[in-house]
This record gives C-alpha cells, sequence and structure tokens, in this order.
C-alpha cells in the first residue's frame, strides 16, 4: 500500500507539473581580477537545468520557471556562489557574476535536498570525487576514504571495510547510495563487505556528526552516500573507463560507464570486474610457518567482484523519472578464520599462529531496483517533489571446506518522498517521509543474530533562510521503529573464567545443553532535532555551528545477537540478555534508545593562495550500545575433534572470549584540520590533522578508537602532468578498553604520478601510483584483525583511464 501511495504521488505530480514562462537571464561570469571564466556550470536552483560559460565567460540561461531565480555558480578552482534575482518578463541582459579562486576543491553535496556545497553548511562535509576519487579508490570502500579528515576505516584484511567517522561505526554510521540504504550487511559485522564500488562512482560524500538526521536514526555518526549516474538526469553522451594493474595482490581492475540518450531518453550502463590474489606484507616470512605464508603472503585475502547496471530516465522540461537495476556478485577471502587456539589475550598476540588457518571464503551477490525523481513546479505551494524508491535483495554465504556453513539474507524496501515548499517569508525547505523495510535472515553454524524483521517510518521537517550575512538551518525528525523477531535463542554455554574453575568445561558438548526459544517484540520512537547556522564573516571566510539531539534505536544484531561470530573473534551476545553470576538471563530492563548530543564548530577560509577548514566537536551519548569484555570464554561452535585438550586452565583452544553488548553513557570529542596553500602555481601543500577522544563515562575508553593522525601531501600538477607525495603518522594508540592491547606507532610513504594526453576524440591519464612505499610493518587499530592482518606491504599500481 505504502509503495502505490508514493508511485501515485509521483505520476500526479508529473499531469501537475507546470510549464516554462519566458523569463532568461545572460550575462558573464568573471574571477575576482575580471578575467573570463570559462566552463562553469550555472544551475537554476529548484529546476531541472544547467548551462555552462563559454571561452568568454559568457552565458545564457533561458525558460525559467518562476519570476524569482537563485543561480547556482560552480568552477574548478573557485569557491560555489549563490546569486538571487527578480526577473522581469523581459528578462535580464548583461548581468556580472563574479566568483573567487578557492586553493581547497568544492563540490556540489548530492545527499542534501538543497545541493548545497561543502562550504555552505552548518555541518562538516568532505567530498572525494573526480581525480582525487580516481587515484584513491580501492576495493573496499572504508580503504577508499581512510584518507579523509575525520575518517579511519575498519580494515580486515583488504577484503572488507567499512569507513568509521569520528570513532563511530557499524549501524551508527549509514551507507547509502545515491541517498538511499545500501541494503546489505556490513554493519552486522566487519567481515562483511559494503555493497558500492567506488571504480564507478562519480563521487563519495561524508557527512559527519548526528545533524545527518535527514536519513534517519541509523545516521548517528554520520552518512557515505556513494554518488553515480545510474539514473542519468541528462542524455548527453560521455563515457569513462579504467583499466589498472596492482603489484602487492595481483590485482586486476576493469570499470567503465557510459550516459548517452536521444530525444527525452537518457540511458546509463557501467560495469567493473575486479580480481586479486592473497596480498604482501613485509617480514610475514619470520613469523609465519604454513606455506603461502612463507612467500609473503596473508591467507584468505584473495577475492574477485564484478558488477553491471542499467539505467534509464524520462527527462521532462520540469525534471526527470528514471529506474535502474544493478547486479553485484563478490567471493573474498576471510581471513584469521582459525580454529587453532590462537589466544587473543596471550602475552605472544603478536606470534599469531596460521598453522590452522582455514580455506574460508563468503560469496555475496546482490539485486537492487531504484526508482528516482525529481519534479519541479513553476506555481502553487509546492516548488519540488522529490522520490527514492529502492528495493534490494541481497545474500552472502560463508563457505568452509567447500560447504556453505552460514548464509545471510537480507530483503529491503525503501522510499522517501521529499516535497519542497516555495520560499515563504524568505524560508525554504520541505517535508520528508521515509519508510524502510528490513528482513533479515541468518542460518547455519555461525548465525550470531536470529532472524528478525525491522520498519522504520518517519516523518522529517527542514528549513534554512538567509538573514544578510547569516544561513540558519533547523530541522527535526521523528520515527516509528520496530522490531520483530521468532526463534531468539538463550542457550546455556558453558561460560567460563579465565582460570577454568567456574565451570567444569568438559560437561559441556561444545555448546548447549540446554535452550530456549522465544519471540521478541520492541518498539521504539526515536526523535531528532537539529540547528545549525553559517556566518559569513568576511569575504572568503565563515564560521559553522550546529547542535543536535538525536536518538537512536538499537539494531537487531545488538539487541539480540547470542552465538560465536568469527569475524570478529569473539562470542557475542545482545543487549536483550544481561549476566547474572557467569549465567546469561534476560534483561529485565527495558531497552532504551541511544541519546546523542552535539556541537560542531567549523571555521572555514576557501579564498584566495590558502585556505583551511577547522573543525571541533563535542558529543555526549547516553546509552552508547558497545561491546564489552565479559572476561568469559565460550565454544565457537566448531567440532575440533579430540586433539583439544581443555584440562589446561590456561589453554582456550576452540573458545572466542565472550563480548556482551551493554549500554553506558559515554563522551566523544575530537579536532579536525586541513590546511592548504598553493605555494606557487604548479606546487600545493596540504597539511591535515585529526584526533579523537573516545571516554566512558564512568572511566575507561571505547575499545579500537582511532589514534592520533597527522599527515602532509605535495602536489604538482602543471601542463599534462601530475604528482604527488603523502606522508602519514599514526602515533601510537595506548588509551585501550579493558583487556585491549594497546598498538605502536607508525608512518605510511604514498606517492603517484599521472600523465594526460590526447588520442583521437578522448582524454587519456595513465597513472603510476605507490603505497607503504617504506614497506613498514602497520598493525591497524580499528581493526578486529590488527594481531593477524598487517596492512599490506610496499604496493605499486600502473593504470590508464580514458574519457570522452
Amino acid at each position: 500500500m505504502f509503495k502505490k501511495t508514493i508511485l501515485a504521488t509521483v505520476v500526479s505530480s508529473c499531469l501537475l507539473a507546470g510549464y516554462a514562462s519566458a523569463e532568461s537571464i545572460s550575462g558573464v561570469v568573471t574571477d575576482e581580477n575580471g578575467q573570463p571564466v570559462a566552463g562553469a556550470e550555472i544551475s537554476v536552483v529548484g529546476e531541472n537545468q544547467r548551462v555552462f560559460t563559454d571561452e568568454n565567460g559568457r552565458f545564457v540561461v533561458s525558460k525559467l520557471l518562476a519570476a524569482e531565480a537563485e543561480l547556482h555558480i560552480e568552477a574548478r578552482r573557485f569557491g560555489h556562489r549563490n546569486f538571487h534575482f527578480t526577473v522581469p518578463q523581459q528578462g535580464l541582459n548583461d548581468v556580472s557574476l563574479t566568483l573567487l579562486s578557492s586553493t581547497i576543491e568544492v563540490i556540489d553535496v548530492k545527499a542534501s535536498p538543497f545541493h548545497a556545497s561543502a562550504t555552505e553548511s552548518a555541518l562538516p562535509v568532505s567530498v572525494l570525487a573526480g581525480d582525487a576519487l580516481k587515484m584513491r579508490q580501492a576495493s573496499t570502500l572504508g580503504d577508499t576514504l581512510k584518507n579523509e579528515v575525520g575518517v579511519h576505516s575498519n580494515f580486515y584484511g583488504g577484503v572488507a571495510s567499512s569507513p568509521i567517522i569520528r570513532g563511530l561505526d557499524g549501524p551508527r554510521v549509514l551507507i547509502t547510495q545515491n541517498g538511499l540504504d545500501a541494503g546489505d550487511a556490513s554493519r552486522v559485522g566487519p567481515d562483511h563487505s559494503v555493497a558500492a564500488e567506488a571504480s564507478t562512482a562519480t563521487q563519495i560524500e561524508v557527512l559527519r556528526g548526528p545533524a545527518t538526521l535527514f536519513y534517519g536514526s541509523g545516521a548517528i555518526g554520520g552518512v557515505v552516500n556513494v554518488v553515480d549516474e545510474r539514473i542519468p538526469t541528462d542524455n548527453t553522451s560521455r563515457a569513462e573507463w579504467m583499466l589498472q594493474r596492482g603489484s602487492v595482490n595481483n590485482e586486476k581492475l576493469a570499470a567503465g560507464s557510459l550516459v548517452t540518450g536521444v530525444d527525452n531518453i537518457g540511458v546509463y550502463v557501467d560495469g567493473f570486474w575486479r580480481d586479486n590474489g592473497n596480498y604482501s606484507i613485509p617480514g610475514f616470512a619470520d613469523i609465519a610457518p604454513d606455506e603461502d605464508a612463507v612467500k609473503g603472503k596473508v591467507a584468505n585475502t584473495a577475492a574477485t567482484a564484478k558488477g553491471f547496471t542499467l539505467g534509464g530516465s524520462y527527462l521532462l522540461d520540469n525534471g526527470y523519472i528514471g529506474v535502474s537495476y544493478g547486479r553485484l556478485d563478490r567471493e573474498y577471502g576471510i581471513p584469521g578464520h582459525s580454529h587453532g587456539g590462537h589466544d587473543e589475550h596471550d602475552e605472544h598476540d603478536d606470534q599469531d599462529d596460521h598453522s590452522a588457518e582455514e580455506e574460508v571464503f563468503a560469496d555475496l551477490n546482490q539485486n537492487r531496483y531504484q526508482l528516482l525523481s525529481e519534479l519541479n513546479f513553476s506555481s502553487g505551494l509546492i516548488r519540488a517533489v522529490n522520490s527514492k524508491l529502492a528495493f534490494t535483495d541481497y545474500e552472502h554465504a560463508e563457505i568452509e571446506h567447500g560447504e556453505i556453513g552460514t548464509t545471510f539474507k537480507n530483503q529491503s524496501r525503501e522510499a522517501r518522498i521529499e516535497i519542497l515548499h516555495r520560499p515563504y517569508q524568505d524560508w525554504r525547505g520541505g517535508l520528508s517521509l521515509h519508510y524502510k523495510y528490513s528482513d533479515f535472515e541468518a542460518i547455519g553454524a555461525e548465525a550470531f543474530t536470529p532472524p528478525s524483521e525491522t520498519q522504520m517510518l518517519a516523518l522529517g521537517w527542514m528549513e534554512e533562510r538567509h538573514f544578510g550575512p547569516w544561513l540558519v538551518q533547523l530541522g527535526a525528525r521523528i520515527e516509528r521503529v520496530t522490531l520483530d523477531a521468532t526463534d531468539v535463542l538463550l542457550p546455556d554455554i558453558g561460560a567460563h573464567g579465565h582460570d577454568g574453575d567456574e565451570h567444569d568445561h568438559d560437561e559441556h558438548d561444545h555448546g548447549a545443553e540446554l535452550i530456549r526459544v522465544f519471540d521478541v517484540s520492541q518498539k521504539f520512537t526515536p526523535y531528532s532535532l537539529s540547528a545549525g547556522a553559517v556566518w559569513d564573516l568576511a569575504e572568503g571566510y565563515n564560521l559553522g555551528l550546529s547542535v543536535s539531539r538525536s536518538q537512536r534505536a538499537p539494531s537487531a544484531s545488538e539487541l539480540l545477537s547470542f552465538g560465536p561470530h568469527i569475524g570478529t573473534a569473539a562470542y557475542e551476545v545482545g543487549a536483550l540478555f544481561v549476566l547474572d553470576d557467569d549465567e546469561f538471563v534476560l534483561n529485565a530492563q527495558p531497552i532504551k534508545m541511544e541519546t546523542a548530543n552535539n556541537l560542531d564548530i567549523t571555521l572555514r577560509k576557501f579564498s584566495g593562495n590558502t585556505g583551511f577548514v577547522l573543525n571541533a566537536f563535542y558529543n555526549q551519548v547516553d546509552n552508547y550500545y558497545y561491546q564489552q569484555n565479559t572476561g568469559l570464554f565460550a565454544e565457537d561452535g566448531h567440532d575440533h575433534g579430540d586433539d583439544h585438550d581443555h584440562g589446561d586452565e590456561h589453554d582456550h583452544s576452540g573458545e572466542l572470549p565472550v563480548y556482551l553488548f551493554t549500554a553506558a553513557d559515554v563522551t566523544l570529542h575530537g579536532l579536525e584540520a586541513q590546511y592548504v596553500w598553493q605555494l606557487n602555481e604548479p606546487f600545493k601543500l596540504t597539511l591535515q590533522g585529526d584526533y579523537i577522544r573516545a571516554r566512558l563515562k564512568g572511566g575507561g575508553d571505547l575499545p579500537r578508537t582511532p589514534p592520533l593522525r597527522f599527515s602532509a601531501e605535495l602536489a604538482y600538477e602543471q601542463d599534462a602532468i601530475s604528482a604527488d607525495l603523502r606522508a602519514t603518522r599514526y602515533m601510537k594508540q595506548d588509551r585501550t578498553a579493558a583487556l585491549e592491547t594497546a598498538t605502536d606507532g607508525y608512518s605510511l610513504l604514498d606517492a603517484s604520478v599521472s600523465y594526460r594526453f590526447n588520442l583521437g576524440s578522448s582524454q587519456l591519464t595513465a597513472y603510476l601510483k605507490g603505497q607503504n612505499l617504506t614497506d613498514e610493518d602497520v598493525r591497524v587499530h580499528t581493526s578486529f584483525l590488527k594481531d593477524k592482518t598487517p596492512l599490506p606491504g610496499r604496493s605499486m599500481a600502473l593504470g590508464v583511464r580514458g574519457s570522452f
């Protein structure tokens, strides 16, 4: 019923669409020295039209839908600007618009319903696009974004990783594709790959902090939005492609995309293929005895992936409506999947036992359907209606010894309609109606969370208004979240302490003698509020302030888990249960929601030969759900035969430490800084750093908190050659949670060089890039496998990409 209502709204909106009137604006775009700016993109805010300036900086915007027009202008190496006009019937001619040069790349944010740039937002935003995205794209999303300010990766052996934003990840960071949830299982565990591909993306946006409430309570830590053109908004023919070969894991990559069309039809197609073997690391042969490791490689880190997307749009005078289908297949090893007796808390935990490494891999496939539309109206109360719908069918099988051990399935449906009103008293904004349904199922030996259904229905509101040099932004959202699960298990797992004297371990037959099964139904009503302001305090400077209060209902895995999770090397128990004298029982207290109170302050300079962005944030989270080490051990659920003697009180072969999801009040605060200096025409220096402190109010630190980090990058760009050299220092992280080990600091040196040339009508770029050039042995503190899978060693990649 909900889908039918949405489709009816879209169709009726098309029928009620207004048609263009005759007003127009023409003029010239120049820089601060009066020189024309060629190739600047001029779009009409609230209308689906854009034009580009010619070599003399001149432009003509015709067929405006309304007499009040706002032009948004963007150009490479210039800050974005908006200009407001009252357009008479005969139009405006010879207007002069001036842009300010900027050393900071300024890109529009597609995740915002207002499509503002990163420098116009009250909350901190990063956008990775263009050549920078192509050079940094990796096989996983977290590794693609790991060099962005305030963003780290929960590196999982190179086969999977998710972004960590300000120390938050998992269910607190929403991964979206063109504004809709990716619909995968990546937030259930770090060994589950994100179902998004960077090689075919046009840009990736990172929105930090709880002020991203327009996307729902799952975005309490931030939003990562992967943008592509799978539903084209125009039919100008263009194509991009790339080929790459890497050394550290023998990677082979081919990817390409095409946009074309005829008349009012736009067509899009893309595809990619990626294959790599186990990756090499320095010094591994000295500590690992198995055959693969002697060759200096990490077992179970090979991967192969392929996918394609088909999309089409019907282009209207006042917008577009389009649909797409995408298919993704990915097969990758699961490193560290050992049942050979490695003790996570042994004093020699850096000397890994790889002799019992098993051939375990994941087979992932996803079918995704999307419908997107934007419709703009020339009259009436409603200015625009934006609709987004998606259906995703996801399956992830973990295979051991050629047989499927565990299967994860997720069918999701999502719909969001944004109704934007015409400016009223200079306020612009609108309402968002958002629905999401997820049917998640895990079956098999490592199904640590039971099948569950989650539904969310939300109403959101957002407004903004200019008051002279001030831009004020307000927002609110209320949700209804229901979580229903059958076959929730409460087994007697025979958990015992480190000395093994709480329970006689031999009395239990590798698991439960008694299992209680029951149904669970939970309902939550989280709400969120935010207020922000951007003050243009001087030409080329602004100050952003954002305050918010956001609530989040716990996810199914945080609430219902009860079983071995080999991906995190832990026996996970959800917050629905509590520990009573080393026995787990049902939690008699009501399940609480997380509540985050956040303050963000951002100072920006984005014009002239120098620029900077300084962020400071303070986030107080009540009832923060995290995994607390109980100090107990439980069977890992696998049959190890008779070779394992559990008589030794310090031998935890075939066991996992028990972690309990616990709610506690925490405080997270930190700083993020980026400074850019155009030294002269070809050389640019970028300095940046970030610091995160994550503490429990009752004392202690949260686990896997990213360390203090600094980096410096020197870039060269002139004529056909571009090059950069980047050095990054990660400091030692010794602010650790209970039973968590500290991680030494390390330095990374990366570099790249590229050469651009034309071949017929195509523009080609040949490039060479290197990572970890000093071949340093690196243990990533935010990784669940830091003691088993270091970062890859020295890596070189050679590639060519083209466009026409």
